[in-house]
């Protein structure tokens, strides 16, 4: 019986550490959660019976009371050290299946914007760099009014995990389509160069407007969504595969989920407050290296503009990403797998598919040993209300051929996360 308990034992502990990868592929696939949810049971009832009849046919018969009391707690001990680990196991597959099927795109969803080619087998369609666009912004299940805060775009090289993130600021205007999209033809000027309200021309309308200015042009079953895309790939110059919503409003919930994040923080951020309506923030994050932020003070740390600007905003948000990306622990994760799933719903909406998990599981992994550099399109490296988008272009080819060669010097636009997201106090 211990040998058959010191097997399964050996058998998980190699599981996790030899076939780690195999597992998060599981993981992350409906079908297998579900066949798991079953068999993990299944494997519980079938430990409880196989030790329940070894200590009936090695139970002496002339036991005392007091010692078959300490045979069945033995028993009950064993049973449990086995069948309740099992039994929480299917639980959290139950709960990562409804997760992965509730955020990532089925075979029959539709798209205007996503890739055609790829395969399992060639899950990157042959493309050295997959280019996913983050949005931030809030918005619930309807994705009504949405106008995203945060504008990132991730370039990731499929090969290595080197990653550039290229952010956008949200009042970028005259943004064009690409060419060979159905969008080019209705806005052939760029979008909203003509007159009228100027936060109509801004690149963070986009998601609700150009839906609401033609809503049978992209078939898609987020329209907005796909029309950001397209903008952001008119704008930078790069195809965009991908993209995922996170809704703040559950942001500060994931935060939490993950037992907080650790960031400097090299001035005040304000929490909270509007300069437009005249009202004060209702606190401060005091500057202070290495601070341990909880989900609200994280979500003001990503989002706080009273007295400062979008850019000061946008690099803020880009060492929140960094500081996930460092300190998502596997073992933080596991301990809270539920809250996390169950925040995860209710934040995150992509056009990511189900049969593309595995390839981003691995990509993910190359990503957290990789290095990551920026690019910010600050209003000191271009006007945001007279861009040139050439140079923009020109400017991402710098920033990814930077990142694609280690032993390059170091360049006048990117910038390291590391050093960006460093303690360096000053005045806002």
């Amino acid at each position: 019986m211990l040998a058959l308990f010191a097997l399964l034992v050996g058998a998980a502990v190699y599981a996790v550490i030899a076939e780690r990868r195999t597992l998060l592929h599981w993981a992350v696939q409906p079908k297998a959660l579900r066949l798991a949810a079953i068999i993990l049971p299944a494997l519980a009832v079938a430990w409880a019976v196989v030790i329940l009849a070894t200590y009936r046919s090695l139970r002496p018969s002339t036991a005392r009371a007091w010692q078959r009391l300490v045979g069945v707690g033995a028993v009950l001990a064993l049973i449990g050290v086995v069948a309740a680990p099992l039994s929480v196991a299917s639980r959290y597959a139950m709960v990562q299946k409804d997760m992965v099927e509730h955020i990532f795109a089925k075979k029959e969803s539709k798209s205007a914007t996503r890739p055609t080619k790829v395969t399992v087998e060639d899950p990157w369609a042959g493309q050295d760099r997959v280019n996913v666009l983050l949005l931030g912004g809030d918005g619930g299940h309807d994705r009504i009014g949405i106008r995203p805060d945060s504008i990132i775009t991730a370039s990731i090289d499929t090969r290595t995990g080197d990653t550039v993130l290229f952010s956008l600021p949200r009042n970028l205007r005259k943004i064009p389509f690409p060419k060979d999209s159905v969008l080019a033809d209705a806005y052939p000027n760029g979008i909203y160069a003509g007159p009228g309200d100027q936060l109509e021309w801004m690149l963070n309308s986009i998601y609700e407007n150009v839906p609401d200015q033609h809503p049978d042009l992209l078939d898609s079953d987020n329209p907005g969504a796909d029309a950001t895309k397209l903008a952001v790939s008119g704008a930078l110059g790069l195809r965009i595969d991908y993209y995922v919503l996170v809704n703040l409003k559950a942001f500060e919930q994931l935060i939490d989920a993950f037992g907080g994040i650790t960031v400097n923080v090299n001035y005040p951020v304000p929490k909270g407050g509007s300069e437009e309506e005249g009202l004060k923030p209702g606190g401060w994050i005091q500057p202070g290296p290495n601070q341990h932020l909880d989900g609200f003070d994280a979500l003001w740390f990503a989002r706080g503009r009273w007295g400062l600007d979008d850019y000061q905003r946008m690099l803020r948000q880009r060492c929140v990403i960094k500081a996930i990306i460092d300190q998502a622990d596997p073992i933080k994760v596991l301990t809270r797998f539920e809250a996390i799933a169950k925040s995860s719903k209710d934040l995150v909406f992509t056009d990511i598919p189900q049969s593309m998990l595995p390839a981003f599981v691995d990509l993910s992994l190359k990503v957290k040993r990789a290095k990551v550099t920026s690019v910010a399109f600050t209003n000191k490296i271009i006007s945001p209300w007279e861009p040139n988008y050439d140079e923009i272009h020109a400017m991402v080819q710098e920033g990814l051929r930077k990142s694609a060669n280690a032993s390059s010097s170091s360049s006048s636009i990117t910038d390291s996360l590391e050093d960006a997201c460093a303690y360096r106090p000053r005045r806002p």
